[in-house]
């Protein structure tokens, strides 16, 4: 606008004068150039192809360049200096009532890892059921227990197979902070196991079964005074099946047990089951024996805690070690996780 003031301004004056006029004297050939000067940073004016200038950031923000805040400034070839932003968008605040805020985070645990196809899967914390659910049809499960406060748990993993027989307890203490969601992975439970006869004749066949991941190799313990391993491919379903000719055990009680592998994992044995090698068959009656249970009354009270309670802590006889096996941890000792067992059992 100043230059074509000036213009104006010449031409008047000479026109004035008397003088011929560039605007009519020139020839057709003539060119006119003027100079119009473009934007300057630093001036403190955003001009074409900045961004901002100095000081000046036209109202800009860092929110409204693509950050979660912070503090947007200017950089001197006048382009935004985004070095204080912030580059995590901030929680978004709930629909409905005023204010918002960030979001607590979440105090828990998550287990996952393998028991028996479409089998019952059981978390304890403590000695109480707190969560279960049902494993997939690859015998895979995943399972979240929220809400926690920060403190030490024992917690405790269970499944149970298709016919209602339960596994050993995958047990563990974990310390729980606030805020955080622990992971326990590739649990592994120990198969199930159960027999077919309390007592079977000398000679004839015991049918020693159970329930595992589909098409793992499991192992069969049976422990006499050699102990024999056999192994079996569990089918789809994750059931396995060992007819096992007693003619080579010797008359007396027997122990029984298993585990399982796939691939590089391999679980623990599982619970031990005794059967007895004698004159006569006698069918089992429940395949299910009551964990905790010492005097065989179907029954946990106060009378096996005294019994476990006997042996706390000190050595156990071989009597009471085929029930510390069968009925309690198995691990050849009385401690507080057996009293655990029995306190989930609990009849009264």
């Amino acid at each position: 606008m100043n230059v074509l003031l000036t213009l104006f301004f010449i031409f008047s004056s000479l026109f004035m004068a008397g003088l011929p006029s560039p605007l009519f004297a020139a020839s057709e050939n003539v060119n006119i150039n003027a100079t119009v000067p473009g934007p300057v940073c630093g001036d403190g004016i955003i001009g074409s192809g900045e961004q901002c200038d100095g000081s000046n950031l036209g109202g800009a923000t860092c929110v409204s360049v693509g950050f979660g805040g912070g503090s947007l400034s200017c950089k001197a070839n006048c382009t935004y200096n985004t070095s204080q932003c912030i580059s995590t968008p901030p929680p978004s605040s709930g629909g409905g009532g005023g204010g918002g805020g960030n979001v607590a985070p979440t105090t828990g645990m998550v287990f996952s890892g393998r028991a028996y196809p479409l089998s019952k899967v059981v978390v304890l914390k403590d000695g109480q059921i707190a969560v279960s659910t049902i494993a997939g049809p690859d015998a895979r499960f995943e399972i979240s227990l929220a809400g926690l406060s920060t403190g030490n748990y024992n917690f405790a993993v269970y499944g149970e197979d298709s016919k209602g027989i339960r596994s050993n307890l995958f047990t563990f203490p974990s310390y729980i902070v606030s805020g955080v969601t622990a992971k326990v992975s590739g649990i592994f439970l120990t198969p199930t196991i159960a027999v077919d006869k309390s007592e079977v004749k000398r000679g004839e066949n015991i049918a020693i079964f159970g329930q595992s991941i589909p098409s793992s190799e499991v192992t069969i313990s049976v422990n006499s005074e050699e102990e024999f391993f056999i192994k079996k491919i569990s089918d789809a379903g994750g059931v396995y099946l060992l007819n096992f000719d007693t003619s080579i055990l010797e008359m007396g009680q027997h122990l029984t047990k298993s585990k399982a592998a796939l691939g590089e994992e391999i679980s623990s044995f599982s619970r031990t089951v005794s059967f007895t090698v004698g004159a006569k068959n006698v069918f089992a009656q429940s395949l299910n024996i009551l964990k905790g249970d010492l005097n065989n009354d179907g029954r946990v009270n106060l009378v096996d805690f005294s019994i476990a309670a006997y042996w706390y802590k000190q050595p156990i006889d071989a009597e009471f070690s085929v029930k510390e096996k069968e009925r309690l941890n198995g691990d050849g000792k009385v401690d507080l996780t057996d009293f655990s067992i029995m306190a989930y059992y609990w009849t009264g």
